[in-house]
């Protein structure tokens, strides 16, 4: 397994690579996998003559310093895990000094709005942020398709309209959830969680379940408070906010309309750790 760590470097392979007519697949990640990011690479692995996976812990998304100092870094066992996937797997894990050149600071991006809502109003700069690297690795690993997981939706429909405005000529993919075997959306930040919370935690995705089989039957306004209150009878978990919104606008939804597909975005604090999901409803 080839590990790259300067840009340059990688760049340099991949242009290899593609002038050798091979396809290659790029799987942005943090590390501390799991299986949700193996399915990702598993799918690039179907569609491409290799993959790259990044990992890197990407400072500038993160608006908490403590929620950065506790990420998990699990380097050693990721490539492990990776090595048995596949022998067509590359790693790019660079420095932040590397990726950042010591000017630790976002570029800023224009998304149409799709930043000013759910995690971007809880979460200043975020999106900048994962702009940023997501930017500079396509950039770096000119990849054919760059792969996804759905479970950060409203991430994955940012990207692709960064793509779109910077024009550039990557095929961004996005991918299903993968959950645990309660429900739970699978995270890194999972490992943080108790035994007993992390058991609990499917609380959240049946509270989605249920908002969705109210869809025609209750208005917004009822489901939305239905979920509220049905937090506030839960100790365990401390709700962020729960709102039903357009899918490709992400406009939070006043009704259902017939011809347009929505979503159920949550975000939940447990044990301290933000937990999102989100379900889509027709």
């Amino acid at each position: 397994m080839k590990i790259f760590d300067r840009k340059k470097e990688l760049n340099a392979f991949s242009l290899e690579e593609r002038r050798k007519d091979r396809t290659i697949g790029l799987v942005p990640t943090m590390g501390a996998l799991h299986s949700g990011h193996i399915s990702l690479v598993k799918k690039a692995l179907s569609e491409n003559d290799f993959v790259i996976v990044s990992i890197f812990v990407n400072p500038t998304q993160f608006d908490k310093k403590d929620d950065l100092e506790k990420y998990p870094r699990t380097f050693q066992k990721d490539v492990s895990l990776l090595k048995e996937v596949s022998e067509k797997i590359v790693v790019f894990a660079p420095t932040v000094d590397e990726i950042y050149a010591g000017n630790l600071k976002s570029e800023s991006y224009e998304f149409d709005g799709l930043d000013k809502v759910m995690e971007g109003e809880f979460r200043t700069g975020h999106f900048d942020g994962v702009g940023t690297i997501v930017e500079l690795l396509l950039r770096t690993a000119e990849p054919n398709k760059a792969y996804f997981g759905e479970k950060d939706f409203q991430q994955l429909q940012i990207i692709r309209k960064m793509a779109e405005t910077k024009d550039l000529p990557y095929t961004i993919v996005g991918c299903a959830i993968e959950r645990e075997p309660h429900g739970l959306a699978m995270s890194s930040r999972n490992e943080r969680l108790s035994k007993e919370t992390r058991e609990q935690a499917s609380f959240i995705h049946k509270t989605l379940q249920t908002a969705k089989a109210k869809i025609g039957t209750k208005s917004v306004k009822d489901i939305t408070d239905w979920v509220t209150s049905e937090f506030e009878k839960q100790p365990l978990f401390d709700l962020e906010y729960f709102e039903i919104a357009d899918e490709n606008t992400l406009t939070p939804a006043l009704k259902i309309q017939d011809n347009q597909k929505y979503r159920a975005f949550i975000a939940v604090y447990a044990d301290g750790v933000r937990l999102i999901d989100n379900l889509r409803l027709n």
